[in-house]
């Protein structure tokens, strides 16, 4: 059996489905076939994708010089026979552009039926990649060098169609089109270059067509449009030009043996196995994310990339031996595909069985497009491949360069000789990352701070020593580790170092990348977290030990702790590593009968005498025990824990009482936060809080929303001190002018952020989950009290947002590409609506929005997603639509 066949065993652990007794089994009787059954939104996805691929799959046969049939074999294998053994269920497969370069040149140098059996061997080269395992691997390419290869193969494409767009015919490569291009402006086609306008005009436009009829007409894909525009321009124009020649299929090459030197055919297949994998491997994760954002998207299965290969192996060998072009996942078809709404592997199939019958039933139709049009489609393509988000993201991750030698090489040299130069150029930015260590060394406040910048290997450790060494002895030093990696010779200098400074009088603090996170300096796998040191965290504890780090940390007053279960002089080495100094706390413990002792014992006890604070009030349930802790220049603290009751801390640091793990971690999270602030933020922020101390606030948004503990402002507003003036409160609602009550807080933020610090903007933010708008869908049960509580005073200001929803007044409210999941949800929405209605009542907003001196934005933060969507009104309806990147343009 072939090790690419997976065997099917069974699972003792797996539930056997049962139905009821005397009952018939589920599923159809075993002598009846099982009836195909197609979901709707699979049919009309399919019909949207082959209205796309029909006159892209001629236009990219056109491209590389094959027979214009061979790209809708390519098209009809790739939707059949990929669709149905891929492990993508919604990508689009068929005759790609990114691998016309590819095709054109062995199309030139080998022939077709040359170019046909290489396609078949590059199809036997991905089934054994697929059978190996391996397609995880080909992600390990760097994004950079992929965009740049199809920057690259686009920028070819482009330059090629113009010639066509002109009414001539294109070289064999870049260079040589460039230089034929001034004769070719020269004798330039009239009616050539009309219909290839027309053709970028309709396929510019008609995705921007406004207006409710515009939504309709925009499902017409555009690529359609433009082709059947232009060729019926053309007809009614009576423009003589060059139109599509399908010959009889009876005339159809095929395959055949390949003819040509041996290490020319391998590098031939190589180069097509290459293309058409990463291609097909990174549209497929792409999909995956496509679909994730895609409500309702559960049923969908994940991408199993290595089924994905051999899919695309075997439509490859089937492609070349039935004459056509190479197959890979398309994007734009891909795209489309799941934009359509299709919900499994039947709308790709399909879309190529809609091709076979084009094929062969709409041979007199296709021969009417005039080859200029399908020119200016295909140069639209291959100018869209050069994506400015793409330059921009590799030039934010500084890999500019890798993206620029790909495009280059792929330009000049050719595919396979333009990623082979990318990937040198990868792996030289890589080396001069890893081996490029920045070391300072500086005095504040008669502290000696050395900075390693990135990561510490062998080579840089001649550098380290020098920095440490100008530390006096005696004297205070800090370490700051900003990277991820340490090599055994760099952590050995480290501890040599730190053993032999401490020992003659000195203090030293190693910090990590996070700040308050202190290194400990143990043993080498526990030193700092990177690839090599698997089963530590960052802070160099141990996984096992159970340490607490969650990836929100940064905004979570971060101290990791180990379990409550963990012997206390474990847990008082902890509390030495997460403060990067030497231990100045002792601790010791008792238990009674069966329990573990808990941590507010000596917790309490060390806070303290730490700390010295007078009053601290706990409570908790516990067995007994004691906790002693010596501080800083305050004396000691003791506790003693005998189970609930309470407790408090003299000035002197004594403590006594039952201090339970939930009240003393509050105490201690407190009092941990602020010491955190003070030794590592405070530094970093009191140059820019003492510059608004002296010139006062200017905000310039005013940021309403709830009080929920799960909404930080600065965080998704990415804002700092300074930027927003913020009101929070229960449900983020604004009283109507006259019906506050007595409550005048908002009207009074409203009037102050309007009047005196003349904001630009108000913000009115709900979210999801919120309590105030469960509460005003729960009424009161019969048979309780008359008398209101405040919080359903305050909350009757909710009330006309329940009343929108219940009699559905006004315009609608939606999330855009979903309905809103519950009732719960629609009234967070729409009260966000309803808020900002009440906004524009009050006196100040309406004069500052008459004066145009103030905007007034809604938003809605779904705390499960952490996506934030943003409203758009119009008079029809209201629309929650996703903030993207092009929403900076607004």
């Amino acid at each position: 059996m072939p090790t690419c066949v997976p065997t099917h065993t069974a699972d003792p652990n797996r539930p056997e489905r049962a139905h009821p007794p005397h009952s018939p089994p589920h599923g159809p009787p075993p002598d009846r076939p099982r009836r195909l059954r197609i979901a709707g939104a699979d049919l009309s996805a399919a019909v949207a994708v082959f209205l796309i691929a029909l006159p892209l799959s001629l236009g990219i046969a056109l491209a590389t010089g094959a027979p214009l049939q061979a790209g809708l074999v390519a098209a009809a294998v790739g939707g059949i026979i990929a669709g149905r053994i891929g492990g993508c269920p919604l990508q689009v497969s068929g005759p790609a552009a990114g691998l016309t370069v590819v095709t054109a040149d062995l199309i030139q140098q080998y022939g077709w039926r040359t170019t046909c059996a290489i396609t078949v061997l590059a199809g036997l080269a991905q089934i054994g990649l697929g059978c190996l395992r391996v397609a995880r691997g080909a992600l390990a390419v760097s994004p950079a060098i992929v965009h740049g290869m199809l920057a690259g193969i686009g920028v070819t494409i482009a330059v090629a169609q113009v010639h066509i767009v002109l009414g001539g015919t294109p070289q064999s490569s870049v260079p040589d089109n460039l230089r034929a291009l001034p004769a070719q402006l020269a004798n330039v086609d009239p009616a050539a270059v009309a219909v290839s306008v027309l053709t970028l005009t309709l396929l510019l436009l008609w995705p921007k067509l406004p207006g409710r009829a515009g939504r309709l007409l925009r499902m017409v894909p555009a690529a359609l449009v433009a082709v059947a525009g232009a060729t019926a321009t053309a007809a009614a124009a009576g423009l003589v030009l060059a139109e599509v020649d399908l010959p009889s299929w009876r005339s159809h090459a095929l395959a055949g043996l390949p003819e040509g030197p041996v290490l020319g055919l391998v590098a031939a297949v190589l180069t097509t196995t290459l293309v058409c994998s990463v291609q097909s491997l990174l549209g497929a994760v792409a999909v995956d994310k496509l679909v994730a954002r895609r409500p309702g998207s559960g049923h969908v299965p994940r991408s199993d990339l290595d089924r994905e290969l051999l899919g695309q192996g075997t439509a490859n060998i089937a492609s070349g031996c039935l004459g056509g072009l190479p197959v890979a996942g398309v994007a734009v078809r891909s795209s489309a595909n799941v934009r359509a709404g299709a919900v499994s592997r039947n709308s790709t199939m399909l879309h190529g069985a809609l091709v076979v019958v084009a094929a062969l039933l709409m041979v007199p139709v296709l021969e009417f497009i005039p080859l200029a049009s399908l020119a200016a489609l295909v140069m639209a393509v291959g100018i869209q491949m050069v994506s400015l988000h793409h330059i921009r993201t590799v030039t934010r991750h500084r890999e500019a360069l890798v993206y620029a030698v790909t495009a280059v090489g792929v330009v000049f040299a050719g595919v396979l000789e333009g990623v082979a130069l990318g990937i040198a150029v990868a792996v030289g930015v890589a080396l001069h990352r890893l081996t490029h260590t920045r070391i300072t060394h500086e005095v504040k406040e008669e502290v000696h701070h050395v900075d390693v910048r990135g990561q510490l290997t062998f080579l840089a450790v001649p550098r380290l020593s020098r920095a440490l060494h100008l530390v006096p002895q005696g004297a205070t030093g800090v370490v700051a580790l900003d990277g991820s990696f340490m090599d055994h010779a760099a952590y050995e200098a480290l501890q040599d170092w730190q053993n032999t400074h401490t020992a003659r009088g000195g203090a030293v603090e190693i910090t990590g990348r996070r700040p308050g996170a202190g290194v400990r300096l143990a043993e080498p796998a526990a030193l700092i977290s990177s690839p090599a040191t698997e089963g530590t965290d960052e802070t160099g504890v141990p996984s096992g030990a159970g340490c607490r780090c969650r990836p929100w940390t940064a905004w979570r007053n971060h101290q990791c702790e180990l379990p409550l279960s963990a012997p206390d002089d474990d847990r008082s080495d902890h509390d030495n590593r997460v403060t990067g100094g030497p231990s100045t706390t002792s601790s010791t413990s008792s238990t009674s009968g069966t329990g573990v002792t808990h941590q507010a014992g000596d917790a309490a006890g060390r806070q303290g005498g730490h700390y010295g604070r007078p009053s601290r009030p706990g409570t908790g349930d516990g067995p007994s025990g004691t906790g002693t802790g010596t501080g800083t220049g305050t004396g000691t603290g003791t506790d003693t824990d005998t189970g609930p009751g309470t407790g408090s801390a003299s000035p002197t640091g004594s403590v006594s009482g039952a201090g339970g793990p939930k009240a003393s971690r509050t105490g201690t999270d407190l009092v941990r936060g602020l010491s955190t602030f003070q030794r590592s933020t405070a530094p970093l922020v009191r140059g820019e809080l003492a510059r608004l101390a002296r010139e006062g606030q200017r905000p310039t948004q005013l940021f309403l929303t709830c009080a929920d503990s799960r909404l930080v402002t600065s965080m998704i507003t990415s804002s700092g001190p300074g930027d927003l003036f913020v009101v929070r409160n229960v449900g983020n609602l604004v009283p109507p002018p006259g019906e506050e009550s007595g409550d005048d807080s908002v009207a009074a933020a409203l009037e102050y952020a309007v009047e005196v610090l003349a904001v630009r903007s108000i913000t009115v933010c709900g979210h999801s989950g919120c309590g105030a708008m469960q509460a005003l869908l729960d009424p009161r049960p019969d048979g309780t009290p008359s008398v209101r509580t405040p919080l359903e005073r305050w909350l009757r200001h909710g009330l006309p947002s329940l009343k929108r929803v219940r009699d559905g007044s006004g315009p609608g409210v939606r999330l855009a590409g979903r309905t809103p999941a519950d009732t719960a949800e629609q009234l967070c929405l729409t009260n966000v609506v309803q808020q900002l209605e009440h906004l524009r009542a009050h006196a100040s907003v309406a004069r500052a929005l008459k004066d145009g001196l103030l905007t007034l934005h809604g938003l809605y933060f779904h705390v499960g997603e952490a996506q934030a969507y943003l409203l758009i009104e119009t008079a029809a309806e209201r629309v929650f639509d996703r903030v993207r990147a092009e929403d900076l343009a607004l």
